[in-house]
């Protein structure tokens, strides 16, 4: 049984996670690949070199027996001597791994490849079998980190992702089905794809390279041999491989990792700020031509952002100097800041550009997405208490809507405080889950938009 199939959307998602020759140009292999055999070009070279820092993993969780209305008796209990509840299950399943620091013995693998689990063990290709420690593990990003003692360990050397094109050649290697190391190859098929998953900070890395369940954590390497991605999930409608795979940038994967190498666990960043993408419309509509970016919605009172000084309207083009491609680039590049980091905001005011410097604070409250709802693609928080003077309400503030969603379509934007729901005051996500339960034709939402109120119906 593997761990790595779940279904998101109306499509599956099999969270698991070809280099065709023919179409290879030769001059290309010869600069990228460091031999050849005879005349025939060739990948072993770099694979002998990167393969031993590929493992496998295989897990042992516990999953809760099914349940059993005689076990609620307790004179059915008393009679036949047992429990007051089934002993959990025993569940094992396999994934892959990549070595990434060979002196601390660190290991990359995905969060849902050891989520539960209450044994780890990590497989070298040498068939050396290693007792593994959960070092921390990410859910938003689907990251964990392990820690294996051993010598003599082989560590994959870390890309840079950001460097990434289209039409790039990779290999994917992995334990697809558990049958063992396996290699497949393909190209970036492109770059940035999200929205696979309302709750997760995704920007991933899109690949044709055969990708299957098993797979899950293993390396998605370049030509040279560099990791530059952590092999996540693929696109199916049957649970096998379509040629649509995905794998988290090495530099999402580093930036957590270091994050859980520091903390055990990961610090989200916030500015304090609700923010869309600057859409070809609305770049027109604001006379910004061909600009790329972000735009602030809403800037919540006494947040880092108005500290700084940003201002609804303003559209953020640039962290540190790089580029931003969009709202969820945004997201994840704060979510993923180091908290007490300083952070350079090149944005677009009007005519005029300038950087504007601001201090990522602490991840505040918490914030839900709503899948499955009449509000599906919305991701909410609660109000923080200087919104809520300001509205002159309690309420739910929308964080981020997904494009083409049910919210989206809906009307609802980022910043948006919902107060109401067919007339009940809602004062928190919970209360806002509590109204919408069971509700699938039609709500009357009572939102507070920049500082006026309004009537929005979902149907």
């Amino acid at each position: 049984m593997f761990r790595s199939v779940i279904t998101l959307r109306p499509a599956i998602i099999t969270f698991c996670a070809a280099l065709a020759f023919a179409g290879l140009p030769s001059a290309a292999i010869g600069q990228a690949v460091p031999g050849v055999a005879g005349a025939l070009p060739t990948l072993a070279p770099v694979l002998e070199r990167v393969t031993p820092a590929v493992v496998n993993i295989s897990v042992v969780s516990e999953t809760p027996a099914a349940s059993n209305p005689l076990y609620n008796d307790p004179y059915f209990r008393r009679f036949f001597d047992l429990p007051e509840a089934p002993p959990p299950r025993q569940r094992m399943s396999a994934g892959s791994g990549v070595i990434v620091d060979a002196a601390n013995g660190h290991v990359l693998t995905n969060h849902h490849v050891v989520s539960n689990a209450r044994e780890i063990t990590v497989t070298l290709k040498d068939g050396r079998r290693l007792r593994a420690e959960l070092v921390g593990s990410d859910q938003a990003t689907d990251i964990a980190l392990l820690k294996v003692e051993s010598s003599n360990l082989v560590a994959l050397e870390i890309g840079d992702s950001n460097r990434l094109k289209v039409g790039d050649y990779v290999v994917a290697i992995g334990n697809p089905f558990g049958l063992g190391q396996t290699v497949t190859s393909g190209i970036v098929s492109a770059l940035g794809r999200s929205g696979i998953s309302n709750d997760r900070y995704e920007d991933f890395i899109q690949t044709d390279a055969s990708i299957n369940p098993g797979n899950s954590g293993g390396a998605l390497v370049t030509l040279d041999g560099r990791l530059i991605g952590i092999n996540t999930a693929i696109l199916t409608p049957a649970g096998g491989n379509i040629g649509i795979g995905f794998a988290v940038p090495s530099n999402m994967a580093v930036s957590v990792m270091n994050q859980l190498i520091e903390h055990g666990e990961v610090r989200r960043g916030r500015l304090g700020i609700g923010i869309q993408d600057l859409t070809p419309d609305l770049a027109e509509a604001l006379q910004l031509g061909e600009l790329r970016g972000a735009v602030i919605a809403n800037v919540e009172p006494g947040s880092p952002a108005e500290r700084a000084g940003l201002q609804v309207g303003d559209v953020v083009t640039a962290i540190d100097g790089h580029p931003v491609q969009g709202a969820t680039d945004l997201r994840n590049r704060i979510g993923l800041t180091p908290v007490g980091s300083t952070i350079g905001l090149t944005i677009r005011r009007g005519d005029s550009e300038q950087v504007v410097s601001a201090k990522i604070a602490a991840e505040t409250g918490t914030s839900a997405d709503l899948s499955g709802t009449p509000l599906d693609g919305a991701r909410m928080r609660d109000a923080s208490p200087p919104e809520a003077q300001q509205a002159g309400a309690d309420g739910v503030v929308i964080e981020s809507i997904l494009p083409d969603s049910p919210a989206a379509r809906a009307g609802l934007r980022p910043g948006d405080m919902i107060v109401a729901v067919n007339r009940s005051p809602v004062s928190s996500v919970a209360d806002l889950r509590g109204a919408i339960a069971g509700q699938r034709t039609i709500l009357a939402l009572e939102l507070i938009r920049d500082g006026g109120r309004l009537l929005l119906v979902v149907r």
